[in-house]
C-alpha cells in the first residue's frame, strides 16, 4: 500500500507538475464550486496545471473512473473514499484524500405528504414512524457516502433505526426531487441545490440542514487513487494550491459568492437557474412550511484553511459509522488507515505555497446533534457506544 505521512516540508515552488492537464470528475452540485472557480479564475494555470472538468452522473461512476484511471482526481464523497479503501461493497483500491473541499451545505428533505401529516423535523418524524404500519422509504446518494452516514445518524439520533424502522435506497442526486415527486420515497439526504429545489417545487420540506446534524462537518474531498498521488505529487500539490486559492476567493465576500453562483448556473456546469443556487450559497434558508433563517453552519469553502485541512479525525468518523452500521465487519485500525489515506504532507506543502494557515493538530472535536462528542481519541468505543447500531 502507498503510504501517506502526516509530516513533510514544502517543495520548491518551481517543482514542475508531472502532468499538466488534470482530468477532474465532479457531480453537478453546488459544492463543486471551488474546482469550477479554480479553472475559471485561472488559479490552475497560476500553479502550472490546467483543470479539465468532467461532469459525471453518479458517485458509482466517479468511483469506477478513479479506479480505472479515466479520471485523475475527483470531487468525491469523503465516505466513498474510505469505503473504497476498506473494500466495502466492491473492489478494494488504495485511495488518497488530498484536501477537503467544503463544510456543510447538505440537507435532509421530507415529502410534502409527510409534512402535511405533521412530520417536519426529527421528533415529529419519529412520532409519525411509530404510529404508521408502513415503513418509510428514504434515499441517499451512495451506500458508504456522506449523505448515507448523515441520514443514518440523524434518523438514529431521533430513535429511528434506519435498518429496522425504514427502508433506505440509493438514488443519484439529480434524480432525488423527481423520485420524491413521484412518491417513490418519503425523504432524502443530498447536496444542494436538490434540497432547496424540493422546497421550491412544493414537493418537500427541509427537515434539517446538515450543519444542524454535524456543525461544520466535512463534505466532498479532492480524491484520487493512491497510485496517482504517488506518481504525481507535484501535480497534486499544484492542484491543492489552486483549489485553496479558489476557496479563499469564494469565501471572501457575498459578491464573490454570487459571481460563483452565476458561473455554476451555466450549461457547462450545473445548468441550473441562478435563483435556485444563490439563497443557500448565501446561507439564506427556508424550510417550505413557513420558517426562514440564516444558517449558522452554512456552506464554506475555505474558512482560513480550517475547511480544507484533511483532518485524520474526519476520515476516522466515516469509518466509525461504517462499523456502526455493519458495513465493516471487523474493527479497523482507524488511525493507521486515516494516516495512510490523508495526504497531509502534500496539503501542508500547498498551504505553505498559498499562505494558508494549517491547524496545530490533525484531530478536531465536534459535538453532533445527539450531544455526543467526537474527537477521534477512542474510535472503537465511540462506534460501540451508540444504542442503535448493527454490529456485535
Amino acid at each position: 500500500m502507498t503510504q501517506g505521512t502526516e509530516g513533510g516540508t514544502s517543495l520548491s515552488r518551481a517543482a514542475r507538475p508531472e502532468k499538466q492537464l488534470v482530468r477532474i470528475g465532479y457531480l453537478p452540485l453546488t459544492d463543486c464550486a471551488s474546482l469550477v472557480m479554480a479553472s475559471i479564475l485561472g488559479f490552475d494555470e497560476k500553479h502550472g496545471i490546467k483543470i479539465e472538468l468532467s461532469r459525471e452522473t453518479s458517485w458509482a461512476g466517479v468511483r469506477d473512473k478513479l479506479g480505472n484511471g479515466e479520471l485523475d482526481v475527483a470531487h468525491v464523497l469523503y465516505g466513498l473514499v474510505f469505503g473504497v479503501q476498506m473494500g466495502i461493497g466492491g473492489q478494494q483500491h488504495d485511495m488518497a484524500v488530498l484536501m477537503n473541499l467544503h463544510h456543510n451545505g447538505q440537507s435532509v428533505a421530507l415529502s410534502a405528504e409527510l409534512a402535511r401529516a405533521g412530520a417536519v423535523d426529527g421528533p415529529s418524524l419519529a412520532r409519525q414512524v411509530r404510529s404508521s404500519a408502513r415503513l418509510p422509504v428514504f434515499a441517499h446518494t451512495f451506500p458508504t457516502g456522506n449523505h448515507a452516514m448523515l441520514l443514518h445518524y440523524w434518523l438514529a439520533a431521533h430513535g429511528i433505526d434506519p435498518v429496522r424502522d425504514a427502508r433506505v435506497m440509493t438514488v443519484p442526486p439529480s434524480q432525488m426531487v423527481a423520485a420524491l415527486r413521484a412518491g417513490q420515497m418519503d425523504g432524502f439526504c443530498a447536496g444542494e441545490p436538490w434540497g432547496y429545489k424540493a422546497v421550491v417545487d412544493g414537493v418537500g420540506v427541509t427537515a434539517a440542514s446538515s450543519g444542524a446534524i454535524w456543525p461544520d462537518h466535512p463534505g466532498k474531498v479532492l480524491g484520487a487513487s493512491a497510485a496517482f498521488a504517488h506518481a504525481h505529487p507535484n501535480t497534486c500539490r499544484a492542484l491543492i494550491a489552486a483549489v485553496l486559492e479558489a476557496g479563499r476567493w469564494i469565501d471572501a465576500s457575498d459578491t464573490n459568492r454570487l459571481q460563483m453562483a452565476a458561473a455554476l448556473a451555466a450549461p457547462d456546469y450545473l445548468n441550473t437557474p441562478q435563483e435556485l443556487l444563490a439563497p443557500r450559497i448565501l446561507g439564506h434558508y427556508q424550510d417550505g412550511f413557513g420558517k426562514t433563517w440564516n444558517e449558522g453552519h452554512g456552506l464554506r469553502f475555505h474558512g482560513g484553511g480550517a475547511v480544507n485541512f484533511p483532518y485524520l479525525s474526519d476520515g476516522m468518523w466515516f469509518m466509525t459509522q461504517h462499523r456502526r452500521w455493519g458495513l465493516l465487519r471487523d474493527e479497523p485500525d482507524y488511525l493507521a488507515v486515516a494516516r495512510q489515506v490523508s495526504r497531509i504532507d502534500l496539503y501542508r506543502q500547498a498551504a505553505e505555497i498559498t499562505g494558508t494557515p494549517v491547524p496545530a493538530s490533525t484531530m478536531r472535536a465536534s459535538t453532533l446533534c445527539d450531544g455526543v462528542l467526537w474527537d477521534g481519541s477512542n474510535p472503537e468505543q465511540y462506534a460501540a457506544a451508540f444504542p442503535i447500531r448493527h454490529f456485535f
